[in-house]
């Protein structure tokens, strides 16, 4: 069950049809291509709004998202499932940054792009430190109280994003509840290959409601397919070419910290999902993000991460080959090379995607304690009580920190302040722990 780095840059997948699928395992090549597809759908929703919140092209972003990924799984050498999509941790750095004022296209992108492009190549240097020195410090760093927390604090953190997106009106909250409900039933009692399908059918099945409620019944504002209509079935993206300026640089080049942390966390929390020992990979991990973000930045797209959303489905599938995350990038291709698929995706009403989003961020969250439970965390420690129980409660509120003209969100707040709390309250040994169970 663990890695072999002498046994070929890439896995050799072996065929399997049923059970968990491990990440060097595969399933048939048109369940693989339908799962791939699931995780197309995961991911769009965020990897479509971030650019949208920043006045970026979000069909650019859809193609760099792909490209990311395959560069991911290429540095990774197929060994560590995952998908690249973009990054909400760049949203309010680069805002400033550009002076956006929050709709339409933002004139200043070339700017935003420079700074993405130094936090990427900082976030290159910092997998390149891991990968030469080893990752046990980062181990030291974080350990599992810490790495749970950080992984629970994204999950609630996204919370607010989802429960929004079902709160417009009562029938966006009926049918996001109606979607939440599919998924599960798809989960857990749906026949065959349906069972891993459950964001995919359960996303379908709140469509056609949404749409028989809506443009069938007139019971609320209708799909609009006009967008649909009008748009080419294959376009080439207008790309951008960056702008270095030093100001936007020391404003944005931080996120990469966040970045590290927050990957390092979702690798740790994929470690458990799939049994595997994946700390070997966590250099080649940040290496593989780095450089997609510093390539998407300069074609004019946002900076990249591993994905939570993608971890969710994963949680729920049981499906980790990695070869479905190929599958994915090369869909994310073809999204961004085609305007009309690309708006008829974009015609997935609010409530369905809230509903998805519920159940994803929901599992992002429980994962955090697969991670306690796993490594056996000792929750009568007041160390560790205090530091998840603030770090959560930082997460679900969001609170923003501002450092000079860093702005921290409540992911990067709870994140560091998750690793600092920690070793801080270590200062003492045993004895103040002795005491207190006396």
């Amino acid at each position: 069950m663990g890695n072999n780095e002498d046994a070929g840059f890439l896995p050799k997948w072996r065929l399997k049809t049923h059970g968990v699928i491990a990440p060097d395992e595969r399933l048939p090549a048109g369940q693989t291509l339908l799962a791939g597809i699931q995780h197309v759908v995961a991911m769009f929703g965020s990897t479509a709004i971030a650019p949208i919140l920043m006045g970026f092209n979000p069909n650019i972003a859809i193609l760099f998202s792909g490209i990311g990924t395959l560069i991911f799984f290429l540095c990774v050498r197929g060994r560590v499932p995952s998908y690249l999509g973009s990054s909400f941790a760049f949203i309010a750095v680069v805002i400033a940054a550009t002076g956006y004022a929050g709709s339409g296209p933002n004139a200043n992108i070339p700017v935003a792009l420079g700074g993405i492009i130094a936090a990427g190549v900082l976030y290159l240097l910092i997998g390149l430190v891991v990968q030469a020195v080893g990752y046990r410090w980062v181990e030291r760093l974080m350990p599992p109280v810490v790495t749970g927390a950080i992984v629970a604090a994204i999950g609630l953190n996204l919370a607010p994003v989802a429960v929004k997106a079902v709160s417009g009106a009562p029938l966006d909250t009926w049918v996001g509840l109606a979607t939440v409900l599919a998924v599960g039933v798809v989960a857990v009692h749906a026949p065959g290959m349906l069972r891993r399908l459950p964001v995919l059918v359960g996303g379908l099945f709140g469509y056609v409601l949404y749409y028989v409620c809506t443009n069938g019944l007139g019971m609320g504002k209708g799909i609009d397919f006009s967008g649909v209509a009008a748009a080419a079935w294959f376009g080439l993206p207008v790309f951008s070419t960056p702008v270095f300026q030093a100001s936007a640089m020391l404003l944005i080049a931080p996120v990469a910290i966040v970045l590290v942390a927050e990957n390092l966390g979702h690798i740790k929390a994929i470690s458990v999902m799939t049994g595997r020992n994946l700390d070997p990979y966590i250099g080649r991990a940040f290496i593989g993000d780095g450089i997609a973000t510093i390539i998407s930045a300069g074609g004019g797209g946002t900076g990249v991460t591993t994905y939570a959303e993608n971890m969710g489905v994963m949680a729920v599938t049981k499906i980790y080959s990695t070869l479905i995350f190929v599958v994915a990038a090369v869909v994310a291709l073809v999204l961004g090379f085609s305007p009309k698929f690309g708006a008829l995706i974009l015609t997935i009403p609010g409530p369905v995607i809230g509903g998805l989003t519920i159940v994803v961020f929901g599992l992002i969250a429980a994962t955090a304690g697969r991670i306690w439970v796993q490594n056996k965390v000792d929750f009568s420690s007041s160390r560790n009580l205090i530091t998840v129980g603030a770090t959560l409660t930082v997460a679900a509120g969001d609170l923003t920190l501002k450092l000079g003209g860093m702005t921290l969100g409540g992911i990067g707040t709870a994140t560091f302040g998750a690793i600092l709390l920690y070793h801080l309250l270590g200062s003492r040994k045993a004895e103040p722990e002795a005491e207190a169970e006396a």
